[in-house]
């Protein structure tokens, strides 16, 4: 003998179940949606530091101050300066294949030449980009140098 199929009882009917109901699609929405949002983004990186900020730094000054007494033909002054700005530790390697290619002018202009090819190796050693411009590379006193030291 079989029973007779009996439906479920209905959901009970009235506001307070109503209310019921729409509380759980609502929480169940909002955890969907949840699950979906992106993260927020992230902060934006700070701008790069200014000129000003690089001259507050003392290796940096130094450097700065070493370009000068150079481009102004005094170069005792440059080679200390220069000297000084890789001593305290100039943070861009860049900046210090800058200062020891000033160097390297200097000493093979001083015909010191076994310091103007260490200058030229610890430029490229700081920098794996360094090179000299045509026209730096075409002096006569210290570009042989630097195409012996670095071809």
């Amino acid at each position: 003998m079989t029973r007779p199929f009996v439906p479920a009882s209905p959901a009970p009917a009235g506001p307070a179940a109503a209310a019921r109901r729409a509380a759980a699609c609502l929480l169940a929405g909002a955890a969907l949606i949840a699950g979906c949002a992106a993260p927020p983004p992230a902060a934006p990186p700070p701008p790069p530091p200014g000129l000003t900020d690089l001259l507050e730094r003392p290796a940096e000054r130094a450097l700065f101050e070493g370009m000068r007494a150079y481009d102004d033909a005094q170069y005792a002054v440059a080679e200390t300066a220069l000297q000084r700005a890789l001593a305290t530790g100039l943070q861009s390697g860049r900046d210090q294949a800058s200062a020891h290619k000033l160097l390297a002018f200097i000493t093979c202009t001083s015909e010191r030449v076994s310091e103007c090819e260490a200058a030229f190796r610890a430029a490229r050693a700081a920098d794996p980009g360094f090179v000299l411009s045509r026209s730096e590379a075409g002096h006569p006193l210290w570009g042989p140098v630097y195409r012996r030291v670095l071809p």
